[in-house]
């Protein structure tokens, strides 16, 4: 009985939800799964003896929860797959009999069945595809249904990132009459024109009934001040058994525009009536906006020429794996943005609707991608790093039967979403001889590249004219369903491509790392318009973005550290990150705020001189690490990973760097001025200064060409760690939303330790689970389920989930020989 009541309370909360699939009355089922490891020969029966199995909620991610090996593949991050089961038991009022009963899966990875009382309802192998189960004939209205989901991962290596298993997204359980909008039914795309916009409006309809229905559509476009500006009403005859589309348009004079710094959101409410009678309803956010492509201008928002200031991303984060908290994303992106970022690709799949929507809230761009890999596989490391022979374990071996209904599928659930601005169809899969090849590879005809090419042309290997003809195929599939955008794919091989249709095939054209085509390629193909879709961190590689008006943007690889694509054990992911795994902004990010904000921003970062000593004078390096690390020998550059550091041996040689973008920086050691006023660098993009050191406070003042103050940032000598202390709490609205609790290692004085790595236990008291730990430390192997963690820099951050309860929650910090740190939550 409980489980009724649940549902019945979720259904009638579901009008105010962007959820999916967008009809019918849609509840989240994510409490109360079952789970089991391994495979079970009758894992749909009913009346499996499942009282063994783990009690678990969604989302889950098996993996993030397993044993860390270095035998396993590194582009997982040394983590496993494996095959799960996992099984819930739901009951469909009696009173909904005669309705149709739907389960909808917002992700599942991957190679997924579904069950419901033991009956096959499908398969789908994609793990980053959305899809939806038609349940009805199978349903015992008012008694248990039993469902089942068996999810094969035993390909545990066959990305090159990090992708978890299991159920890791949210599970719908939806309801509708026989009549109903259709699944993604409702698809808008606004027009504007002078001081007018318009909304074009698409509403499909389905019909499950013996006999012809006749409904009236209404939809109502609602205002940001919660206003109707907009209203129309249409009449449909819905064949039996078959389906309709409605096409209409809704006029607004001088409409908000959604932008970067203003996101103004409308909402579109659908509501379909039979005899007078609302039978189905839908609600989406929508809204105004133009995008421009120009091949020698670049891109422009709201008729406004910008660059694109972009990250790509993967969906992991970090100890949670792949499961998907809005709240963790929320933070994520709002620190993102603070640097300056403006716009995220998926890369290299889709992720939550969940993302989207917070990118159409926050006012960030969005690049949307489908896939890494077409008809062939890339080469994967299956046994540690760089061990033993490459595998080719991959997705490639159902692109052909599901490749187009995965990409339509994909455009489907998020063509209304404002924030996306193109479609991309492929990452890299014209990568040379990985596994397509051509005769240009010799190198006898042009050249370019900047990433290998695994010694020349292969005759044997796939013929890379065969690019062309999938991305035409694929093209077609993006504009049958959204023609308002355009259709793009990052190209890893340019030169090898050129060679090929698969430019031509698409509207903008992407350039992963090959900079050096930027104006070459610009004057070969007037008619292309270029920017970078996966570029490194240097100033240079923003340089030819910055001095190109032709090139719109660039995309870094990457915005967060993300787990998988590995290095040697002991390593949980690739590190290149604005922000590590737990959303704290790393070094680089303040580089890149330095090149990116509008706004004056300065920043202090440090590290041992390179080739001097611990002394004056002293030309021995001051540590065997140093040595390691740094050697005796000059930087080229100096380095844009610099921490805010300010504790070293006395008088030792330090390189004091200044990421900034003003035009000149002062440096103060406890008050009094060091060194020179340096002006802004703009060969490298850094400001330093070599310094002896002495412990105090010490400050960067920038300020504009006339000597005037603009910023400042310090960073101070700390003593021994003291204390625990909590620097930021992030609580949830949500009655089951997840928590984040910052905590700093701090002196006596409140100065945060920077150098600390003590063990911190977390402990929760009352309705709430720690969903993990994390410090952000790439090197760290430990336990990822445990309460215990290292902090990393001096600091770590706690997700707590609530439980939906009104009782308070209690968590301590505590560490052996710091003073605790408790919050009620």
């Amino acid at each position: 009985m409980r489980v009724v009541c649940l549902l019945c309370f979720v259904w009638t909360c579901c009008e105010v939800s962007f959820a999916q699939p967008g009809f019918g009355q849609a509840g989240r089922i994510n409490g109360d799964w079952l789970f089991t490891l391994g495979d079970v020969a009758n894992g749909p029966a009913a009346d499996l003896d499942d009282r063994s199995w783990q009690r678990i909620q969604l989302p889950h991610d098996w993996s993030v929860k397993g044993h860390l090996s270095p035998t396993l593949a590194s582009a997982t991050g040394y983590l496993p797959g494996g095959i799960g089961w996992y099984r819930k038991k739901v009951i469909v009022p009696l009173e909904k009999q005669g309705d149709r009963v739907y389960l909808y899966f917002e992700g599942v990875y991957n190679r997924s069945e579904v069950f419901i009382n033991g009956h096959s309802l499908g398969y789908r192998p994609n793990g980053y595809i959305s899809f939806m189960y038609d349940a009805t004939p199978y349903i015992r209205y008012g008694t248990e249904n039993t469902i089942a989901v068996r999810v094969d991962h035993s390909q545990h290596a066959d990305s090159r990132w990090y992708t978890g298993s299991g159920i890791y997204r949210d599970v719908w359980l939806v309801t509708a009459p026989q009549v109903h909008l259709a699944q993604w039914g409702v698809y808008a795309y606004p027009e504007l024109s002078k001081d007018r916009g318009v909304l074009h409006v698409e509403v499909n309809l389905e019909n499950h009934t013996d006999n012809a229905a006749a409904v009236s559509v209404i939809n109502e476009l609602v205002g940001p001040d919660g206003q109707v500006v907009a209203k129309k009403t249409n009449h449909a005859r819905i064949r039996a058994g078959g389906g309709d589309k409605l096409q209409l348009a809704l006029h607004v004079k001088n409409p908000q525009l959604w932008g970067l710094d203003h996101p103004v959101l409308y909402q579109l409410r659908t509501t379909v009536l039979q005899d007078g009678r609302e039978i189905d309803r839908n609600l989406i956010r929508t809204g105004f906006r133009t995008f421009t492509f120009d091949p020698d201008k670049g891109f422009a928002l709201n008729g406004e020429w910008m660059k694109v200031k972009g990250v790509c991303l993967h969906h992991d984060s970090g100890v949670l794996g792949a499961e998907v908290y809005p709240e963790v994303w929320r933070r994520r992106l709002l620190t993102l943005k603070e640097l300056g970022c403006n716009a995220i690709r998926t890369s290299h799949n889709p992720q939550a609707p969940g993302l989207y929507a917070l990118c159409d809230e926050l006012g960030l761009l969005v690049l949307n991608e489908a896939f890494d890999e077409w008809e062939f596989p890339k080469r994967k490391w299956l046994e540690g790093w760089n061990v033993g022979t490459p595998g080719f374990q991959g997705s490639f071996d159902f692109f052909e039967e599901w490749g187009e209904r995965d990409l339509a599928d994909m455009v489907r659930r998020d063509r209304n979403h404002l924030s996306i601005f193109a479609w991309s169809i492929g990452n890299e899969v014209d990568y040379p001889n990985d596994p397509y090849s051509h005769p240009v590879l010799d190198g006898s005809r042009e050249g370019g590249f900047t990433q290998p090419i695994f010694g020349g042309y292969k005759p044997d290997a796939p013929d890379a004219m065969r690019l062309g003809g999938i991305a035409k195929r694929l093209a077609a599939v993006v504009k049958q369903y959204d023609k308002s955008r355009p259709v793009t794919a990052g190209l890893a091989g340019v030169a090898m491509s050129n060679e090929t249709e698969y430019p031509a095939a698409l509207d903008i054209t992407g350039y992963n790392y090959t900079e050096s085509r930027y104006q070459q390629d610009h004057e070969r193909y007037p008619d292309r318009v270029i920017y970078g879709s996966e570029n490194r961190h240097d100033l240079a590689a923003w340089k030819a973005v910055r001095d190109n008006e032709h090139i719109f943007g660039q995309f870094l690889w990457t915005g967060i550290d993300y787990l998988g694509e590995s290095g040697r054990w002991p390593s949980r992911g690739f590190y290149s990150g604005l922000l590590d795994f737990g959303g704290f902004v790393k070094p680089r990010g303040r580089f890149r705020q330095a090149l990116w904000s509008d706004r004056p921003v300065a920043y202090l970062g440090t590290y041992p001189t390179p080739g001097k000593g611990s002394a004056a004078g002293n030309q021995d390096v001051w540590s065997a690490l140093e040595a390691e690390q740094r050697g005796r020998r000059e930087e080229r550059v100096p380095s844009m990973d610099a921490w805010p550091v300010w504790n070293y041996q006395e008088e030792q040689s330090i390189r004091v760097v200044c990421y900034t973008n003003v035009a000149q920086a002062r440096l103060e050691l406890n008050g009094n001025p060091v060194g020179e006023v340096k002006s802004y660098n703009d060969e490298h993009g850094i400001i330093h200064w070599d310094i002896p050191y002495r412990p105090g406070k010490l400050e960067v003042i920038g300020m504009d060409t006339d000597g005037r103050e603009t910023c400042r940032y310090s960073i101070q000598t700390s003593r021994r760690p003291h204390a625990l202390r909590i620097v930021s709490a992030e609580r949830s609205e949500d009655s089951t939303g997840v928590a984040q609790v910052t905590v700093q290692v701090v002196d006596e004085e409140g100065v945060p330790v920077m150098l600390a790595d003590d063990e911190v236990t977390c402990e929760v008291a009352g309705p709430a689970r720690l969903l993990g730990l994390e410090a952000g430390n790439n090197t760290d192997m430990s336990d990822y389920t445990d309460n215990r963690h290292r902090v990393y820099r001096g600091k770590l951050i706690a997700y707590i989930q609530m439980t939906g309860t009104d009782e308070p929650v209690r968590v301590r910090f505590k560490s052996p020989w710091l003073e605790s740190c408790s919050l009620s939550l």
